[in-house]
């Protein structure tokens, strides 16, 4: 129970009772007082806002009465369960940004294919409980000191190794930079590069990615992506150095949401068009690289760049857990020394117990472990999604398999992405539009509505009976 912040106008029109009724009626609108919450007693009420006890009670009364609020005896005001009563926003209202509209309140769905959620049945969390238990009974009063900006040495190291054994990545424990999640990683990256910098972008891409360069000022071209992934040739043929550092943030290994992996010769033309300028760089973000079901692991960029022009990105947050906001980078030497020389007083953004338990959870094999445990589930979750869409193969291409969390559908029927998003909607059922994630601000080649299926936080059985409602509301 807190306080109610409402500044009353005695000059206003509306009497004061008026006004404490809409102040809360809207508070509980926006969803500030939550369901069950428990409101200050008249009296309270009435003290802290210097108003007679009458005028509180009118206010309540009324809330009361139009179902805001319930009286319970001898307990006080509650905020009555309102869901779907009404829209947060107007109908068409989108959120700051040009954004989607936020979820209605009371919108809910039985079956929802995220491709950003995944799967936290099978985390260790008992060997996780355990390497904090031990980590913080040792006396070892180092762990509460602030520690070096990069990260920890032993976390640096220990990532280097993991690095170079399983995606090809040549560094030191030198060149690593640990960081809370790849957000921070790119603002601090933008302290790197200078304000004078052009961003090239695949189109479609991940959304907040763009978002992030688009809020630092940074003009923004787009290249498309097709089966091979980013058309490199076209770099080429856009400006040179005259608009000062140009970085191209790239996925080569698993593009997201295409899912499409870049082929050799792109990966040549893309180092060679950096090699060709002294202030060109690759951001490779090596999304979903854990996962992959057939085939060979896809080796990075990054191990194949011979003129230190790659900026390699990696988390943990999907091959452990979102929460755990661990995330790195690693630097190629120029840039490692301009974050020596500019950006020394930057602290480290993540706790130094944190990298301790992480530490140890690698270096002790657990990681490993876990992540082959993650693959063969996640491989039967992928497999299963695929022999359920069979049906559905004749109305729909399904493309993007054999990695990552999700899947893409694209419609051979002429439907529009909208068509589809909202008959699977009727059926209970969230899917994703492709169209989300397009960036480009020329006009692209108009291709068929494709939605994205997220397979990685839905247990098999729900994969099967969301599949079966698909299939009523698209076949």
């Amino acid at each position: 129970m807190y306080d109610l912040a409402i500044e009353l106008r005695p000059e206003d029109e509306r009497c004061l009772y008026q006004q404490i009724y809409e102040y809360i009626r809207q508070e509980i609108r926006e969803g500030k007082l939550l369901q069950g919450e428990r409101l200050p007693s008249t009296r309270s009420l009435a003290q802290y806002l210097q108003v007679s006890r009458s005028t509180a009670e009118l206010a309540y009364g009324q809330l009361v009465s139009e179902g805001y609020l319930e009286a319970r005896p001898c307990r006080g005001y509650f905020v009555c369960p309102i869901e779907g009563l009404f829209d947060l926003k107007a109908e068409g209202e989108r959120e700051p940004g040009g954004a989607e509209p936020a979820r209605k309140r009371g919108e809910s769905f039985r079956y929802d294919f995220s491709p950003f959620a995944i799967d936290m049945s099978a985390f260790p969390f008992g060997v996780w409980k355990r390497i904090t238990r031990e980590t913080l009974s040792q006396d070892n009063s180092r762990l509460f000191s602030q520690g070096d900006a990069q990260g920890d040495w032993e976390l640096r190291a220990t990532v280097s190794r993991y690095l170079h054994s399983s995606r090809g990545v040549n560094c030191t424990p030198d060149q690593i930079l640990v960081g809370a999640g790849n957000d921070y990683l790119l603002m601090l990256l933008e302290k790197l590069l200078g304000s004078r910098v052009r961003i090239v972008m695949e189109s479609p891409t991940y959304k907040r990615a763009y978002q992030i360069f688009q809020s630092f000022g940074y003009p923004i071209t787009t290249v498309e992506v097709d089966r091979q992934g980013m058309k490199a040739g076209e770099l080429f043929r856009l400006a040179g150095e005259r608009d000062g550092v140009t970085a191209v943030y790239v996925m080569p290994s698993h593009q997201y949401p295409t899912g499409a992996v870049m082929s050799i010769g792109r990966r040549m033309e893309l180092l060679k068009w950096a090699s060709q300028g002294e202030n060109r760089y690759l951001i490779e973000d090596d999304y979903d690289s854990e996962f992959r079901y057939r085939g060979k692991p896809i080796p990075s960029l990054q191990g194949a760049d011979k003129g230190g022009k790659v900026i390699y990105i990696g988390t943990f947050s999907k091959a452990i857990a979102p929460a755990i906001r661990v995330s790195y980078m690693v630097l190629p030497s120029s840039l490692l020394r301009r974050l020596r020389e500019e950006c020394y007083f930057y602290s480290s953004t993540v706790s130094r117990i944190d990298q301790r338990i992480l530490d140890e959870f690698i270096r002790g094999g657990y990681f490993e472990r876990h992540l082959n445990k993650m693959r063969k589930l996640y491989r039967g979750k992928h497999d299963l999604l695929l022999e359920s869409l069979g049906p559905f193969r004749g109305d729909f291409e399904i493309s993007g398999e054999n990695a990552g969390l999700h899947l893409l559908l694209a419609d051979r029927r002429g439907r529009s992405q909208q068509e589809l998003l909202t008959l699977a909607k009727e059926r209970g059922v969230r899917v994703y539009g492709m169209s989300d994630n397009v960036v480009a601000r020329e006009p692209q080649k108009r291709g068929p509505a494709t939605v994205i299926l997220g397979y990685g936080g839905l247990r098999e059985e729900e994969i099967a009976a969301g599949v079966e409602r698909l299939k009523k509301a698209w076949l």
